[in-house]
């Protein structure tokens, strides 16, 4: 029987001068070596119970090894991303539950839960802060129909559609909005957003704008002043759609709430 003669608490038994060929074990499905034993027990009087060690997740740069332990030997397979997901998600289980009106998907995204819902084209009052330690300009600016990317409490992504989204391949257009970055997330400011993310497109229109950041490319029209172009709708009841600048499309903004990939 190997073990590890390396002082350093770091070794890593892929690089191990005590297990050589552990490279090649790592390309078979499955191979049982003789080990050591591993046990756990809680800090505490020297009597109290140990637990002994069933199985280990190993994550190196390019494979995750799963090592479990039986008797005097241990098995050693590689594993899948998928593989574990699978298992998490067998015994944790994962649900939407019911989903607020107009929702149009919902997955589990970077952090957490992540409701997409679909707001029609309407006429919105907002607040617009044109000076600093003024009071804001009352508007009522119509928008056109509006995807808001939701999290529990969290500032969502928008983006605008032409029509309510049904397929992946729709594209999305930038949200003629101030306070939204190039990629569609939002800055909240001081703004709070809601628990219940049924409320949170609302709770969007209800927070001040601000003229700052960075509001180039939201209009063909005034694509260097989104200001004159909410001047120039405030009164309006209907937004010119073909005024919109298109960004990407359903299914890569799917992606993006998922945190899998982004885009420019």
């Amino acid at each position: 029987m190997r073990t590890c003669q390396c002082a350093s608490p770091r070794c890593s038994t892929s690089s191990c001068p005590a297990f050589p060929n552990l490279q090649h074990s790592r390309r078979k499905t499955m191979t049982t070596v003789e080990t050591d034993t591993a046990r756990w027990s809680l800090p505490g009087p020297a009597d109290m119970p140990t637990d002994q060690l069933q199985v280990q997740l190993e994550v190196y740069s390019e494979t995750v090894l799963l090592r479990g332990f039986e008797g005097d030997t241990n098995w050693v397979r590689t594993v899948s991303a998928d593989e574990m997901a699978n298992v998490f998600t067998r015994h944790l289980g994962f649900s939407s539950g019911l989903l607020p009106d107009n929702a149009l998907w919902w997955n589990q995204g970077e952090t957490g839960q992540m409701v997409a819902l679909w707001r029609p084209p309407q006429v919105w009052p907002v607040a617009l802060q044109r000076e600093a330690f003024q009071p804001p300009a009352r508007l009522r600016i119509p928008m056109p129909g509006l995807v808001f990317v939701c999290s529990p409490a969290r500032a969502p992504w928008v983006y605008a559609a032409q029509e309510r989204p049904t397929d992946s391949e729709q594209r999305l257009y930038r949200a003629p909005a101030f306070n939204v970055f190039r990629d569609g997330r939002t800055c909240p400011g001081s703004h709070r957003f809601p628990e219940e993310v049924g409320l949170i497109p609302e709770s969007f229109f209800r927070s001040f704008f601000s003229l700052t950041g960075d509001t180039k490319e939201r209009s063909k029209k005034h694509p260097d002043n989104l200001q004159a172009l909410w001047e120039e709708l405030d009164g309006q009841s209907d937004y010119p759609v073909e005024d919109l600048v298109p960004q990407c499309t359903v299914g890569q903004a799917m992606a993006v709430s998922e945190g899998r990939r982004g885009y420019h």
